[in-house]
């Protein structure tokens, strides 16, 4: 069967509502204008605010083994996903890693994630929760035990700086999602019938990672109007604050980078988010 790959636009979501525009919706008209015999299965898409690579398949067997491949990655502790971002602010150090336990905390009826841990500097990919309310709050170094209860999750980021100019940076993003360290899978029975993902998003166990951790690098992606309000300055110095003291809100840009994005203030709220599935690896 045929394997496609596509350029998804950001805010276009994997699936939707009734009556709303997603790619699943889009598929049957694509199958047809292609002149394929059989239906198109998303094997892997960016998460509904990332733009970037989709790949189809109109081969069920096809769709299912590289579904199992992306799942199993982590496992054997390979990168398939790379990101590009493009950050309001320039990491101090040109690589290195972000390294953080999430953990779910419900506050009223608001979904939190709960970021622990922090390490970078140092010389299974990401996604959204839509219709979630979501904030990132530091809390101590989780315990082995939380870890084991599966109540923490650790999420490590690989970064690296590609090219840096007027305050904004382009980086590349290798995220990772699981225990860490791995443990290996559990084996699979014989005849065991694996069934294709109803919706094979770039979506860890937590929501938003490279959001979660670009904030912590004091360099939130450009278009991050749920995180970014979590990095102060003072006196040009970027300093993380608590969700409590900094409610999610539009992004605040200065004039010189509204001036070379051709934007005014009023149109920030819909600048989208800049962060680009650029490649995944296959077998």
């Amino acid at each position: 069967g045929a394997l496609l790959a596509l350029n998804k636009p950001p805010g276009l979501p994997v699936l939707g509502r009734p009556g709303d525009l997603s790619l699943d919706v889009l598929l049957p008209a694509l199958r047809r204008r292609l002149g394929l015999p059989a239906e198109l299965h998303v094997v892997k898409a960016p998460a509904r605010e990332y733009s970037g690579l989709v790949l189809l398949s109109s081969c069920y067997h096809t769709t299912k083994k590289l579904q199992q491949f992306f799942t199993d990655a982590r496992w054997r502790g390979q990168y398939p996903a790379t990101y590009r971002a493009i950050t309001v602010g320039v990491p101090a150090e040109v690589e290195g890693e972000i390294s953080t336990g999430l953990s779910w905390q419900q506050q009223g009826d608001r979904a939190m994630v709960r970021g622990c841990r922090w390490a970078g500097g140092a010389g299974d990919t990401p996604g959204s929760a839509e219709g979630c309310a979501l904030q990132a709050v530091p809390v101590p170094a989780p315990g082995r035990r939380s870890l084991a209860r599966k109540d923490v999750k650790s999420t490590l980021t690989r970064y690296r700086v590609l090219s840096a100019v007027g305050g904004c940076a382009l980086l590349q993003l290798q995220p990772r999602t699981g225990e860490w360290p791995p443990t290996p899978p559990p084996p699979q029975a014989p005849f065991l019938t694996l069934a294709i993902s109803p919706c094979p998003c770039s979506s860890p166990a937590f929501p938003e990672q490279l959001q979660v951790h670009l904030t912590l690098l004091l360099c939130p992606a450009l278009g991050d109007h749920k995180h970014s309000s979590r990095v102060g300055r003072v006196l040009g110095v970027p300093f993380f604050l608590s969700p409590e003291s900094a409610p999610a809100s539009t992004q605040v840009l200065d004039e010189k980078l509204l001036s070379r994005l051709g934007i005014s203030p009023r149109q920030l709220h819909h600048l989208p988010l800049h962060i680009h599935l650029q490649e995944l690896v296959l077998p």
